[in-house]
C-alpha cells in the first residue's frame, strides 16, 4: 500500500489504483515509472503550447507587430520538433506538477548562433527557478545531437524552450531541433503508454519501445513487427506501414570510378542507391547500365607520383613533382613549396573523408556523401533530399616557408576552391571551418544554382583545421525523391603552407653565410633573399615584406604615406604623426592622445519585422607599434561556451583589428536581461596610410559624405583594408577614418558616420568614419600667434603673445612668455621735443631780426642814393630835405609811406645784393658829377 504521496513506481511499472500496488506494464506498452517521455512529434502532444511574442519597442503600430508573429511557432516534424526561422520570439511551453524532486532531459540540435536559444523553468508565480541560472544552451556541431538536463523542484514547474531569430538575412538560418523530452519526478503513473507506430515491446515491464527493423512495420501498441512483402513493398526503419516499390529510374543509381589499375586505366561502375527501393520488373522501369567501361586514369595530383603503380604516392620530403613526372630533388638554394593541390579526383585523398547525415532519419548513415568523378568531385545521391552530404579536409597546421618563418604577418596560409552548384530547388552549399576540433563555424554559404567560381579563405593563425563542405538539396524531408539530380561540384582544392603538405614546385630560399651545404636557413624577420648571393638581407626602412614573395628587393613593399614599418617589417603602422606641406606651409599632426580605442554606436536600425539593433564599432587609430587594439566579441557564444571563454580567440566570435564591428541588440528589444553582441567582424586588419588626399590604393572618400570643414585646416584620412573576402565584397572590406580638427570637442572628441549611411557604409564593403577632436588639430607653430606691445611705463615696456583666433592648433610650439624691455618714457621725449622747438623758435627770431636790420641799412643807403640822384631837381630848402639831422644816428629807422611786406623786403634785398656792384659804380659817378 502507498503510504507516502511522494511514493513512485519503478520504470516499466504503473500504479494499479484499485489495489494501490505497482504492476508491470504489459507487452506492447512501456512506462518510465515516475517519468513522462515525449518522442512522437507528428503533432503537438497534449499539454504543450506555443506562444509567439513580439517584445520589441520598434516604431510601427501594435497591430502590425502582433500580426507579424502570428504564423511563428514550433513545428512538429515526426521524430523531432523544429523551432521558428524568423526573428520572432517563440516559446514552447509545458507545465508539470511534481510530487518530488526530479529532472528534465532532452536532446537537441543547435548549430546556428543567429538564433538565440534558451531553456528555463518558472514556478507558478512566474518566477524563474534558481536551477536555471545557466539557461543558455550550448551550440552543437553540425549534424550532432546534444543533450541538456536540469533538475526540477517539487511543485509546479513551467518549462520554456524559447528561441529568437536574430537579424535574419545575414546567413541561412538553421532552426533549433528538439526531441526525446523526458521528465522525471511525477509521483506515479496510473497507466502504461502504448508503443508508438513503428516500434514494439515484446517483454512485460518495458521502460521503452524498440524500433522496427527495415522492411517491417507495426501499429500502435505492437508486441512485434510485421514483415512487408519485399518483392512488392518496402519500409524504412521505424515504419508504421509498408510502401509500394516504384519503378526504377535514373535517380536510383549512380556511377563511380574505380582506382587506377597497373595499366593506368579506371573503370566506370554503376551502382544502385542503397537501400534499393525500386523495381526493375515493372513497365518503363530502367535497369542498371553495364559497368566496366575502361578509361585512362587522370594523372596524379601535383606533389604525388604513380611510380609505375596503380596508386599515387606523395613525393618524399625535399622533392617535388607536377603529378605527371617522377619526384625530383629541389635544386640548391631552393626549398619545396608545401601544400596540397587536388584537381584530379580518381580516389579520395587520404586526408579527406566523406559522410552523409540526416537529422530526422538514419537512411544515409554509412553512405558516401560525395563521389569522385575524374576532373571533379560531386555530391552523392544520399538517402533523401534533405540529407547533409559532408566532405571533410583535415590540415594539422600551417607553416610559412623556411625563409620567412620569423615573419608575423596576418596570413599564414590560404585555402582556395573552385566549385559550382546545379539546383532546381532551394539547395545550399556550406563551407565551414573547425579550429582545434572545438567548434564548427559557417564561413560562407551559397544558395541555389551558382556558376563555376573560386573562393579563398585566409588562415591567420597556426592551428589544426578541419574544413567542411556540406551540401543540402532542400530543408524539409519528403517521402519521394524529387531533387536527386541537384548537385554541387568541386573542381579543385588548393591549400598553401600546409604542415604535412606535398610539393609541386620549389621556391628560392636563403642559404647560410657559412657555405656548409645547400640547406635552407630561415631568414630573420623582415629579411628578403638577395638574388645574387641567396643570402638574407634586411628590407630597407619603412618597407614591409610581401607574404607571397621573399626573393629580391621587390619583395620589400614601401609603406604608404604617413606610415612606417614595424621592427620585423611584417606590416606598416602609423606612429600617430602626419606631416603635410603645401604653399610654403608645413602642418604637423600628432594623434597620440587618440591612440586608445575609440567607440561608436550608430543607430538604431530595425529589421523587416521591427527588431531594434545598433551597429557598434571599435577603432584603433594608430600607435601601439601596429598592434590591433580594437576587439569585438560575441557575448552569445561567450555565455553558451563558458568553459571555452578563456580560449575565445579560437572562435570566429573573437575579432582583433584596427576597426571591428559588432551588432548590438539592446536588452529592451527582445526582453533579454542583457544586451546581445553578435556578428562581430573585422573591417580593417591592414593599415595603408594616412594622408590629406582623398584617394589611396583605389579607395576613395567622397567629399559630400560629411559636412565641409568650417576651418581651413585640411582633414587627415586614415586608410585601412581587410583581407577577409565575402561574396558581396570580392576584394575585401575597406575603412577610411577622417580626422577633423574641431577645437570645440576636447579630449577624445566625437566619432560619427555619414548621415546618408547610418550603418557606416553605403555598399557594405567600404566604411567611413569622421573623428572630430581638438586633438586632431595640427601642432602649433610661430605662425599661430602674434605679439602685442604694451605702453612704456617708468622706463619699462611689456610685450604679450596671444594665439590667433580662432585657434586651430594644439601642443607644438608653446606660447612665449611675457617679455619686459627697457624703454625711454614719453616725458623725456617731450622735453627733447620742447627743447628742439624752443631752439628752433629762437633761431628763427634771431634770423628774422638779423635780416630785418640788414634790410633797414640797405633801405637807408638806398634812400640816400635816391636823394643824391634827385638833388639837382630838388628845390626845397635844405632844412626840409631828407638828409640826416645833426645829432641823429644814421642807424635809426627811416619810415616810408609805401611800406613793403617782410617778404617783399627780403626779395628786394636779394635783388639789391645782386646789383650792388653796379650801384656802387653809379654812386661814384653821381658823386663826381656833383663835385
Amino acid at each position: 500500500m502507498i503510504t507516502s504521496a511522494a511514493f513512485s513506481c519503478a520504470s516499466g511499472e504503473y500504479l494499479e489504483m484499485k489495489n494501490q500496488v505497482c504492476s508491470k506494464c504489459a507487452e506492447g506498452t512501456y512506462s518510465l515509472g515516475s517519468g513522462i517521455k515525449f518522442d512522437e512529434w507528428d503533432e503537438l502532444p497534449a499539454g504543450f503550447s506555443n506562444v509567439a511574442t513580439f517584445m520589441d519597442t520598434a516604431v510601427g503600430s501594435s497591430e502590425n507587430k502582433a500580426d507579424s508573429c502570428n504564423n511563428s511557432s514550433w513545428t512538429p516534424r515526426g521524430n523531432y520538433i523544429e523551432s521558428n526561422r524568423d526573428d520572432c520570439t517563440v516559446s514552447l511551453i509545458y507545465a508539470v506538477h511534481l510530487k518530488k524532486s526530479g529532472s528534465v532531459f532532452f536532446e537537441y540540435q543547435y548549430i546556428d548562433n543567429n538564433i538565440f536559444f534558451e531553456f528555463f523553468i518558472q514556478n507558478d508565480q512566474c518566477k524563474e527557478m534558481e536551477s536555471t541560472a545557466d539557461k543558455w544552451v550550448k551550440l552543437t556541431d553540425n549534424g550532432e545531437w546534444g543533450s541538456h538536463s536540469v533538475t526540477l523542484k517539487s511543485g509546479s514547474n513551467i518549462l520554456y524552450w524559447r528561441t529568437t531569430g536574430i537579424l535574419m538575412g545575414s546567413k541561412v538560418v538553421k532552426p533549433v531541433l528538439v526531441k526525446n523530452i523526458t521528465i522525471e519526478g511525477v509521483a506515479y503513473t496510473s497507466e502504461c503508454f502504448p508503443c508508438k507506430p513503428g516500434t514494439f515491446s515484446d517483454k512485460p515491464g518495458s521502460s521503452g519501445c524498440q524500433e522496427c527493423p527495415r522492411n517491417t512495420y507495426s501499429e500502435k501498441g505492437a508486441k512485434e513487427c510485421i514483415k512487408c512483402k519485399e518483392e512488392i513493398y518496402y519500409a524504412e526503419e521505424g515504419s508504421s506501414t509498408c510502401i509500394e516499390r516504384p519503378p526504377c529510374t535514373s535517380k536510383d543509381f549512380f556511377q563511380i570510378h574505380t582506382p587506377c589499375d597497373k595499366e593506368g586505366k579506371t573503370q566506370i561502375m554503376y551502382k544502385w542507391i542503397e537501400p534499393k527501393i525500386c523495381r526493375e520488373d515493372l513497365p518503363d522501369a530502367l535497369t542498371l547500365p553495364p559497368s566496366g567501361e575502361r578509361k585512362d586514369c587522370p594523372p596524379c595530383n601535383p606533389g604525388f607520383y604513380s611510380n609505375a603503380s596503380s596508386s599515387c604516392t606523395p613525393c618524399p620530403q625535399g622533392t617535388f613533382s607536377d603529378g605527371t613526372q617522377e619526384c625530383k630533388a629541389c635544386p640548391a638554394g631552393t626549398e619545396p613549396a608545401l601544400g596540397f593541390e587536388y584537381k584530379w579526383w580518381n580516389i579520395l585523398p587520404s586526408n579527406m573523408k566523406t559522410s552523409c547525415f540526416n537529422v530526422g532519419n538514419s537512411k544515409c548513415d554509412g553512405m558516401n556523401g560525395w563521389e569522385v568523378a575524374g576532373d571533379h568531385i560531386q555530391s552523392g545521391a544520399g538517402g533523401s533530399d534533405n540529407d547533409y552530404l559532408i566532405l571533410n579536409l583535415h590540415i594539422p597546421g600551417f607553416k610559412p616557408p623556411t625563409s620567412v618563418t620569423g615573419a608575423t604577418g596576418s596570413e599564414l596560409g590560404r585555402i582556395t576552391f573552385i566549385f559550382e552548384t546545379i539546383c532546381s530547388a532551394d539547395c545550399v552549399l556550406y563551407f565551414m571551418a573547425d579550429i582545434n576540433r572545438k567548434n564548427t563555424n559557417v564561413v560562407e554559404s551559397w544558395e541555389r544554382s551558382k556558376e563555376k567560381q573560386s573562393y579563398t579563405h585566409i588562415i591567420s593563425k597556426n592551428a589544426s583545421f578541419t574544413f567542411t563542405w556540406a551540401f543540402q538539396r532542400i530543408n524539409e524531408g519528403q517521402d519521394s525523391r524529387q531533387f536527386i539530380n541537384d548537385m554541387a561540384k568541386i573542381y579543385s582544392i588548393t591549400v598553401t603552407n600546409a604542415v604535412d603538405g606535398v610539393s609541386s614546385s620549389c621556391r628560392a630560399c636563403a642559404l647560410g653565410s657559412e657555405q656548409s651545404g645547400s640547406s635552407c636557413v630561415p631568414c630573420p624577420p623582415g629579411h628578403y633573399i638577395e638574388k645574387e648571393t641567396s643570402l638574407c638581407k634586411e628590407c630597407p626602412a619603412n618597407t614591409f615584406l610581401s607574404i607571397h614573395q621573399v626573393y629580391g628587393t621587390e619583395a620589400c613593399i614601401p609603406c604608404g604615406p604617413g606610415s612606417k614599418s614595424n621592427k620585423d617589417h611584417s606590416a606598416c603602422f602609423s606612429d600617430c604623426t602626419v606631416s603635410y606641406f603645401k604653399d610654403n606651409q608645413s602642418l604637423n599632426y600628432d594623434f597620440s592622445n587618440l591612440s586608445q580605442v575609440g567607440s561608436l554606436m550608430s543607430g538604431p536600425s530595425f529589421t523587416s519585422r521591427g527588431t531594434k539593433f545598433f551597429h557598434f564599432f571599435n577603432i584603433s587609430l594608430c600607435g601601439n607599434e601596429g598592434k590591433k587594439m580594437a576587439i569585438c566579441t560575441d557575448n552569445i557564444t561567450d555565455v553558451t561556451l563558458k568553459d571555452m571563454v578563456a580560449e575565445s580567440e579560437d572562435f570566429s566570435n573573437f575579432v582583433g583589428a584596427f576597426v571591428c564591428q559588432s551588432t548590438i541588440i539592446p536588452s529592451d528589444s527582445k526582453g533579454f536581461r542583457t544586451a546581445l553582441a553578435l556578428q562581430s567582424n573585422s573591417l580593417a586588419d591592414r593599415f595603408l596610410g594616412a594622408t590629406v588626399e582623398t584617394t589611396l590604393e583605389n579607395i576613395s572618400i567622397k567629399t559630400d559624405l560629411f559636412p565641409p570643414s568650417p576651418s581651413k585646416v585640411p582633414d587627415v584620412h586614415f586608410f585601412y583594408k581587410s583581407s577577409a573576402v565575402t561574396t558581396s565584397c570580392e576584394n575585401g572590406r575597406a575603412t577610411v577614418v577622417t580626422m577633423r580638427c574641431n577645437p570645440n570637442k576636447p579630449d577624445q572628441g566625437e566619432l560619427s558616420v555619414p548621415s546618408s549611411c547610418p550603418a557606416g557604409t553605403c555598399d557594405g564593403c567600404t566604411f567611413y568614419f569622421m573623428w572630430e577632436s581638438a586633438e586632431a588639430c595640427p601642432l602649433c607653430t610661430e605662425q599661430d600667434y602674434h605679439e602685442i606691445e604694451g605702453a612704456c611705463k617708468k622706463g619699462f615696456q611689456e610685450t604679450l603673445y596671444v594665439w590667433n583666433e580662432p585657434k586651430h592648433c594644439i601642443k607644438g610650439v608653446p606660447l612665449p612668455e611675457k617679455r619686459t624691455s627697457t624703454c625711454e618714457t614719453v616725458d623725456f621725449w617731450l622735453k627733447v621735443g620742447a627743447g628742439v622747438g624752443a631752439f628752433t623758435a629762437v633761431l628763427l627770431i634771431a634770423l628774422t631780426c638779423y635780416f630785418w636790420k640788414k634790410n633797414q641799412k640797405l633801405e637807408y643807403k638806398y634812400s640816400k642814393l635816391v636823394m643824391t640822384a634827385n638833388s639837382k631837381e630838388c628845390e626845397l630848402p635844405a632844412a626840409d630835405s631828407c638828409a640826416i639831422m645833426e645829432g641823429e644816428d644814421n642807424e635809426e629807422e627811416i619810415v616810408y609811406s609805401n611800406k613793403q611786406s617782410l617778404l617783399g623786403k627780403l626779395k628786394s634785398l636779394a635783388t639789391k645784393e645782386k646789383d650792388d656792384h653796379f650801384e656802387s659804380v653809379q654812386l661814384k659817378s653821381s658823386r663826381s658829377q656833383n663835385i
